[in-house]
C-alpha cells in the first residue's frame, strides 16, 4: 500500500484496501501540518460496494465489560464504557462489519444520591430492557464448578449515519434455569466480591463466544478486547481451535485472532484472581500449567492472558503506549489514541453551526478542521446558547446562583483520589485573591465515586465542605449521578474544561476532547492525550511541565493558579477574540482529530487487517 506523505492543508491520493476480500475505498485528504508528526489514513464511509446487515459479513468482535449507547440503558460506569460506545457509532458510520458483546446490567452501576454533606449513596438504577432491547431465543450454557450456568441474550441495533447497523449483544443470566446467584451476575457492573467479578468476566467472555456461534456469527476473524475483562475468550478459542494431528493447543492461531487494548496505566487495576478460584469454577477447562505459562505464576493475571494470546496490542494514547510498554516490558505494544464520536457529543448549536458551515462534518468529522472559517461571533453565540441550558439547568438543580457572564469551569469524571478533584483547593486564600484582583470565577463538578472507594468518596465530600467555606466569593456546584445527558450539559455549556490527574495514571481521558467538540477549552495536566492535543494558548493551557514523568501537588498547584491568574482569565475577560479564536482552534485542531472516526479507521489499518 503507498503511504504518500501529506501536507499543506488539503492533498488528495486515493486508493483501494483490501481487507478480508472486501475492498474499502481510502483518501489521504489530511493535513500534515506543524502540529502533527505524521499523516493518518481515513476510510471515507463509503465502500466499493454496499453491506448488507446480514449475519456472515460480521468479521470482527469487539468485547467490552461496559458499553455507554444511552444514559437510559445503564449499562457503563465511565469513561471505558462510553469509549466503547462510541467506537461502536463510529463503525455504524463508516459500515466496519462489527459485532459487539458486552453484559446486560439490571441494576446499573447506580444512581448516585449527594445528602449535604456530599455523603454519596449508590441506589439500584430502574430500567426495564424489553423497553430499550430485543430478546433473542438463543441460549447457551457454560459449566462453572459442578453447574450449568445458563446465558441469554438481548440486541440492540446501533444505526450509522448511511443507515448501516450494528448489532450490541447484551449477555444476561438472569434465567429460570439458574441459581439465584447465578441469576445476580447480572445485577451490578464492577460489584460484588472476586468471585462475583471473576465469574462475571467468565461469561463475557467464554460465554460471549459460544453466544456468537449460538446466534451463527461463524466468519469472525478478530476478537477485539476492550480491556482485560474479556481475556477469558482467548481460553475458549484455545479450546476451539486445535491442530488437527495431536489436538495441542493452537497459541499462534488464537493469537492471529486476537486484538487487545489496554487501557490501565496502574498495575493496581489490572484485574488479577487466584489460581484457587479460577481452578475451582473452570476445573479442567484448560490445564493450570498451561494458564500459569499464559496468565502468571501467583495469580491469573487478566492482562498476561490477553497480552500473550493477542497479535496486536495498543494503548489508548502515545504516552500510554509507553507507559505500558514499561510496564509489561518485552511486549510490543502500539498506540492509537482515543477520540469521542463526533456528531454525540457536539450540542445543538454547535451542530446547527457546523450544519452551516461545514455540511459533511458527521460523515467527515475532519473536516472540523474547517471551522477556522466560522465568523467568531456566531462561534461566541453558539457557546452562549449553551452556557446558558447548562447554568440554568444547574441553578434550577441547586438553588445556588451562578451567573451567567462569569468564568465557568467544568471539571467532571470518575471520582477517584488520582484525578485530584481538590487541587484547584490546595491553597484556598490565593483562589479568593486570584478571583478579587484577576476575575471571578465559579466552578462546576461531578462524578461518582466507586461504592468501595472510599477516598473518591472523601474527595467529594471535601469539594462539598469547600463549596460552603467560600461560600458567594467564589461559587463551587457538585452535580450528583454524572450521565451521558449531564456531561452532554458540562463540556459544552462551561467555559474552561479542567483536568488535573496525577502523572502518569491518565491512560487517555476523553472528557476534554469532548469539549474542545465545543468549542471548549482544556486547561489540563500533561497526561494522556493532552500531551498530544495541547498548544499553548492556541488550543488551551497547560499544567505543570512534559519533563516531570511524575506529578508533584505543590508545583502542579502552583501552575494551575499561574495559569488561571495570568492566561486564562485576562483572556476570557479582557481579550475575548483572541479567547473565541482560541475556541476556533480547539475545534479545528483537536475536534478534527481526537474523534473516534479517525480512531477506528487506525484500527481497520493496524489491528484489524
Amino acid at each position: 500500500m503507498e503511504r504518500d506523505l501529506v501536507c499543506g492543508m488539503i492533498a488528495k491520493a486515493e486508493f483501494n484496501y483490501e481487507f478480508n476480500g472486501e475492498t474499502f475505498y481510502f483518501c489521504s485528504d489530511l493535513c500534515r501540518n506543524e502540529f502533527r508528526n505524521s499523516p493518518v489514513k481515513y476510510l471515507k464511509p463509503t465502500r466499493s460496494s454496499e453491506f448488507t446487515d446480514g449475519i456472515e459479513e460480521r468479521k470482527i468482535a469487539y468485547f467490552s465489560m461496559e458499553i455507554g449507547i444511552d444514559s437510559q440503558i445503564p449499562t457503563y460506569s465511565g469513561g471505558l464504557g462510553i469509549l466503547a460506545g462510541d467506537t461502536i457509532k463510529s463503525c455504524a458510520d463508516l459500515k466496519v462489519p462489527l459485532i459487539a458483546v458486552t453484559f446486560l446490567y439490571r441494576k446499573g452501576y447506580f444512581e448516585q444520591k449527594l445528602d449535604t454533606e456530599g455523603n454519596q449513596q449508590e441506589i439500584p438504577v430502574q430500567w426495564n430492557p424489553i423497553d430499550f432491547l430485543r430478546p433473542l431465543t438463543n441460549k447457551i450454557s457454560i459449566k462453572v464448578e459442578n453447574r450449568e450456568i445458563f446465558i441469554g441474550a438481548w440486541q440492540y441495533d446501533v444505526i450509522g449515519v448511511n443507515g448501516y447497523s450494528i448489532p450490541v449483544i447484551f449477555l444476561d443470566t438472569n434465567l429460570e434455569e439458574n441459581s439465584e446467584y447465578d441469576r445476580g451476575l447480572n445485577d451490578y457492573l464492577y460489584g460484588g466480591n472476586q468471585w462475583y467479578r471473576m465469574l462475571q468476566e467468565i461469561v463475557l467472555g467464554i460465554g460471549g463466544v459460544r453466544m456468537l456461534n449460538s446466534l451463527g456469527y461463524s466468519g469472525i476473524k478478530k476478537y477485539h478486547m476492550n480491556e482485560g475483562h474479556a481475556a477469558f475468550l482467548t481460553l475458549e478459542l484455545l479450546n476451539k481451535i486445535r491442530k488437527n494431528v495431536d489436538l495441542k493447543l493452537d497459541y499462534e492461531a488464537v493469537r492471529e485472532l486476537c486484538v487487545f487494548t489496554t487501557h490501565t496505566p496502574v498495575p493496581a487495576g489490572h484485574d488479577q484472581f487466584s489460581y484457587d478460584f479460577v481452578n475451582n469454577a473452570l476445573r479442567e477447562f484448560i490445564p493450570a500449567d498451561v494458564l500459569k505459562m499464559l496468565a502468571g505464576e501467583e495469580k491469573l493475571n487478566m492482562t498476561f492472558l490477553a497480552l500473550n494470546l493477542s497479535r496486536y496490542v495498543n494503548g489508548v494514547a502515545k504516552k500510554h503506549g509507553e507507559v505500558s510498554r514499561s510496564m509489561f516490558p518485552g511486549y510490543n505494544i502500539e498506540s492509537i489514541t482515543n477520540g469521542v464520536h463526533s456528531s454525540t457529543w457536539v450540542c445543538s448549536s454547535f451542530q446547527k453551526l457546523y450544519d452551516k458551515y461545514i455540511p459533511d462534518w458527521k460523515n467527515d468529522p475532519y473536516s472540523l478542521r474547517y471551522a477556522m472559517s466560522i465568523p467568531k461571533d456566531e462561534i461566541w453565540n453558539a457557546h452562549l446558547e449553551a452556557k446558558k441550558k447548562l447554568i440554568e439547568y444547574v441553578n434550577i438543580k441547586t438553588n445556588i446562583d451562578l451567573g451567567f457572564d462569569i468564568l465557568t469551569i467544568g471539571f467532571a469524571r470518575r471520582a477517584a483520589a488520582y484525578k485530584r478533584a481538590d487541587l484547584v483547593f490546595s491553597d484556598i486564600n490565593r483562589l479568593l485573591k486570584i478571583a478579587d484582583n484577576a476575575g471571578k470565577l465559579q466552578f462546576i463538578f461531578s462524578g461518582k465515586a466507586h461504592p468501595q472507594d472510599g477516598m473518591g468518596k472523601d474527595l467529594i465530600k471535601k469539594v462539598y465542605a469547600i463549596s460552603k467555606i467560600l461560600e458567594d466569593k467564589v461559587k463551587v456546584v457538585y452535580l450528583e449521578n454524572y450521565d451521558i445527558e449531564l456531561a452532554k450539559l458540562l463540556v459544552s455549556g462551561v467555559d474552561l474544561w479542567l483536568n488535573t490527574p496525577s502523572k502518569p495514571q491518565e491512560a487517555s481521558g476523553t472528557s476534554g476532547m469532548k469539549a474542545a467538540h465545543n468549542g471548549v477549552p482544556s486547561l489540563s495536566v500533561l497526561d494522556g492525550w493532552w500531551i498530544e492535543g495541547c498548544i499553548e494558548d492556541i488550543t488551551g493551557w497547560s499544567i505543570g511541565t512534559s519533563q516531570n514523568n511524575e506529578s508533584n501537588n505543590q508545583q502542579d498547584a502552583d501552575s494551575l493558579y499561574d495559569k488561571l491568574e495570568f492566561a486564562v482569565i485576562p483572556t476570557f475577560y479582557q481579550g475575548k477574540e483572541y479567547w473565541v479564536n482560541i475556541m476556533r482552534h480547539a475545534i479545528a485542531i483537536n475536534a478534527s482529530f481526537f474523534n473516534t472516526h479517525r480512531m477506528v479507521q487506525q484500527y481497520v489499518l493496524s489491528a484489524y487487517n
